[in-house]
């Protein structure tokens, strides 16, 4: 019998484009078939070909963020696919702390003891690629905070951000003034802007402080959560503990401003903010019982509207009868949302209600999903 004919390459690539990207392993199998589907596999021309075909980027992998008093995670990057973890930073034995996954990069807190004030690292798990930058400003002088890292490429669609300019915003409360501040880091000039306050000139966070009700009041600390902001549009947003009022960052305006969520406020510790409307508006998730609600902002009417409930009783399993799921994460572009129980950590498609478990129980407070594409020609794995 004569061997098959050899497919022509352009068929070949555009089987291989269907390839799912959430499950790397099979690109890399197929690039190992044989050397003409190794070269069409890495050529840039294919990646970006895949990338648009497949649109947003898939969930990678997680690493996740602790409160306060419960320390720092271990360091690890915990992979939600056959492809085997990346290393962590922190793997040889350095203090880091995770604060943020975006636009394929990675920020971790670098916290080596004896080395004086600590600075940041922007690193990228597929390139290897890793930046060091100082710490923020002195007059920061934070007491809890969080960060975000996104990329500052003048017209990207952030789909398959690799390399090339970034910010870096950091959000805290003052150690001794009860003031929110924010600084931004731009890798372009290699310096941090001075930073920006959000006090009672604000006439919603006047409100906020002035609340009877919030703890140890009329002394009250005003805790912004450490918790992975959101971005929408050219604003972040981070959770403060009290009612969980949202406070907002404008990066075009540089100005930091507070809004409310839902009134009454949810019966909920707490929430975890998302993207709404293709990325368009804020929202965010809770859990009231069994039942997972997201909640979406609208701007023009300066309202929450109830946008999506998901029955999560007979789906994430919970260890006994006191053990209750709650949110701990949103990966936009994919539509999941992560929540937590005694059982493990899963994910919730927000499309489908599917559900998987993707780690083992644990202390989650946090998650900081990674979300990227990952093909031969991106490493030096098959160079």
């Amino acid at each position: 019998m004569a061997p098959p004919r050899p497919l022509i390459g352009d068929i070949t690539a555009e089987i291989l484009l269907r390839l799912p990207p959430d499950e790397p392993e099979h690109l890399f199998r197929a690039a190992l078939v044989c050397k003409p589907w190794l070269r069409i596999i890495c050529d840039p021309g294919f990646r970006r070909c895949y990338r648009d075909f497949h649109g947003a980027p898939p969930l990678l992998g997680f690493l996740h963020r602790l409160m306060v008093m419960q320390g720092d995670p271990p360091a690890r990057f915990a992979s939600t696919t056959s492809v085997p973890e990346f290393p962590h930073p922190g793997s040889d034995g350095r203090h880091t702390r995770p604060l943020d996954c975006r636009h394929g990069r990675v920020l971790v807190h670098m916290l080596q003891h004896g080395e004086g004030r600590h600075g940041y690292l922007v690193w990228d798990p597929v390139t290897g690629d890793r930046h060091r930058l100082p710490p923020e400003p002195k007059k920061m002088d934070w007491l809890i905070y969080s960060a975000a890292v996104l990329c500052a490429a003048d017209g990207c669609d952030h789909l398959d951000c690799h390399g090339g300019p970034f910010r870096v915003v950091f959000v805290a409360t003052h150690q001794r003034k009860n003031v929110i501040l924010a600084t931004v880091y731009s890798s372009e000039t290699g310096a941090w802007s001075v930073p920006v306050c959000l006090d009672d000139t604000c006439e919603s966070y006047a409100r906020h402080m002035r609340d009877p009700d919030a703890p140890f009041s009329p002394n009250y600390t005003p805790y912004l959560q450490p918790r992975r902001g959101t971005l929408v549009g050219d604003a972040l947003y981070f959770t403060v503990r009290w009612r969980n009022a949202i406070v907002k960052y404008d990066l075009g305006k540089d100005r930091l401003s507070m809004i409310d969520p839902p009134r009454p406020p949810p019966n909920v510790c707490s929430i975890a903010l998302m993207t709404m409307e293709n990325n368009t508006s804020l929202g965010f998730a809770c859990i009231l019982g069994s039942i997972l609600c997201t909640w979406s902002r609208k701007e023009e009417a300066i309202e929450w509207v109830q946008y999506r409930v998901i029955e999560l009783e007979k789906t994430v399993p919970v260890a006994n009868r006191k053990d209750k799921p709650y949110v701990v994460g949103f990966a936009e572009g994919v539509g999941v949302i992560f929540v937590s129980s005694g059982v493990g950590l899963f994910t919730v498609k927000l499309n489908s209600g599917q559900v998987k478990k993707i780690d083992e129980s644990g202390t989650y407070f946090s998650v900081l999903p990674y979300m990227s594409f990952y093909t031969p020609g991106m490493t030096c794995i098959l160079s």
